[in-house]
């Protein structure tokens, strides 16, 4: 069999025109009708490219010079945007952005979930989209005789040097990595080595409550002991008084999981805390919080406007978590029923709920395919039920459970548009209705797009 030629070959330099870009933010340019992704370029733009992958139906390049830009092409302010990876999208100004992600759901509302026709509005995004991130976690290293801490280079584990700033992350976040980072190299502790599995300090974890200042120090270590941890604990608290939390987490194993099981207050309280709209939450090391408080807000006062309670409904919120989405619903509804399979999310659901004086809102642990079977078979009718699944989207046994459960709505919060098109697809053809789509920006300079959905359930005819 003749191997079919292409019109490029591995390593030729050659003039690209871009047509198009992909989710992930690559440029698109055709060669004799054959596509050539390239990172960094934007639709509209002539540039010198060199190719570095061929493959049957499409090649991937590298840009060298960029001829003619876009109008839309923008200085990243990062000075490692290249090498990081973290961001996909700093080239690009921010109206392209939102135009970018909310044509992306489209798209693929319209190849995975074969819905022409459904109402989708433009993304919602943020009026300064840098500094958002209320969390960060940083790897530590050991190089040139001190200690080092950076994101990791593109697809390696090599630390990026000098690098002492995230222009995504809060300025905070930045300060206390650093001050960590200095005090820990003053007094001698060691940084692990993923080759050898010696060393004491893995990585440094800051969480920031964006509206209330509190920050939370978690060491992540190898090693039950810290040396000098008394004179480490005492230097952050004394020196930074916005430190209300200092944790230690004991990861002892050989992986690429940055937390271990164990965690530990050295000083302090065990939680931080943070608002969003008139909810107070609790956070823990290990809670999951969303990272960008004020986006998560506006993602939520969307949901609770496509539930459109009237204060007699209930509402079974599937994948609760914290109960973030949870006690925004209880503010509005009868009663809410929180189910998530993590026992420690759904303690802190509690703790959240009583914290705020929420009664109304009852949290169990299990599987959310599981547990509701159950609750429909005790008599549970939900008039509204919210789900806010991982990436991978919703068990068939849910989505099965949703459309026996019949409510009159559905809420369907995704971070993952090609799961929610193929979720979608399977709740209306079991009775549902796609009425309407919010894409909102929680991840400004990256490639991620959270969505709201509200379904209805259809009137059955005779």
């Amino acid at each position: 069999m003749v191997k079919q030629k292409t019109p490029v070959q591995k390593n030729d330099t050659v003039d690209l025109e871009f047509v198009d870009i992909t989710h992930d933010g690559d440029g698109v340019g055709k060669i004799n009708g054959y596509p050539v992704f390239v990172p960094y370029a934007l639709p509209g733009e002539k540039a010198k490219v060199k190719v570095i992958k061929v493959k049957k139906n499409f090649g991937f390049g590298k840009l060298l010079d960029v001829q003619e830009p876009s109008p839309e092409r923008v200085e990243p302010p990062c000075d490692v945007y290249i090498q990081c990876g973290g961001c996909q999208l700093q080239h690009m100004s921010y109206k392209m952005q939102l135009d970018l992600k909310q044509n992306q759901v489209k798209s693929t509302m319209k190849k995975i979930g074969h819905m022409e026709d459904v109402p989708i509005h433009p993304t919602i995004g943020m009026e300064d989209p840098w500094r958002y991130r209320n969390k960060v976690q940083i790897p530590v290293a050991h190089r040139h005789g001190e200690l080092i801490t950076g994101f990791y280079r593109k697809r390696s584990h090599d630390i990026i040097e000098g690098m002492d700033r995230c222009v995504i992350t809060a300025e905070v976040n930045d300060r206390m990595v650093e001050a960590v980072r200095r005090m820990a190299d003053r007094l001698g502790i060691s940084a692990y080595d993923e080759k050898t599995h010696q060393g004491v300090l893995r990585h440094i974890m800051v969480r920031t409550g964006q509206e209330t200042d509190e920050t939370m120090i978690v060491l992540i270590t190898r090693t039950e002991k810290i040396p000098h941890q008394e004179e480490l604990v005492k230097e952050l608290q004394e020196t930074y008084p916005q430190i209300k939390s200092i944790i230690q987490n004991v990861n002892k194993e050989k992986t690429n999981v940055i937390l271990g099981k164990k965690t530990k207050v050295l000083w302090g309280e065990e939680y931080i805390h943070d608002t969003i709209g008139d909810i107070k939450f609790a956070i823990s090391a290990k809670s999951f919080y969303q990272v960008n408080p004020p986006q998560t807000k506006k993602l939520y006062d969307k949901a609770l406007e496509y539930a459109n309670l009237t204060g007699g409904e209930t509402v079974v919120d599937a994948y609760c978590g914290i109960g973030t989405i949870s006690l925004f619903l209880a503010q509005k509804a009868k009663k809410v029923y929180g189910v998530e399979v993590v026992p420690e999310a759904i303690s802190d659901a509690k703790a959240n709920a009583k914290l705020n004086g929420i009664e109304n809102a009852e949290f169990y642990v299990g599987q959310a395919e599981k547990v509701m079977p159950w609750w429909t078979a005790q008599g549970l009718r939900p008039d509204v039920i919210v789900v806010d699944p991982p990436r991978k989207g919703c068990d068939q046994a849910l989505l099965d459970a949703m459309v026996e459960m019949k409510p009159s709505r559905i809420v369907y919060v995704s971070c993952n548009p090609a799961t929610l098109a193929r979720d979608l697809r399977i709740l209306e053809d079991g009775g549902y209705e796609t009425k309407q789509l919010q894409p909102v920006d929680m991840f400004p300079q990256t490639g991620h797009v959270e969505c709201v959905a509200q379904l209805d359930l259809k009137l059955e005819t005779n």
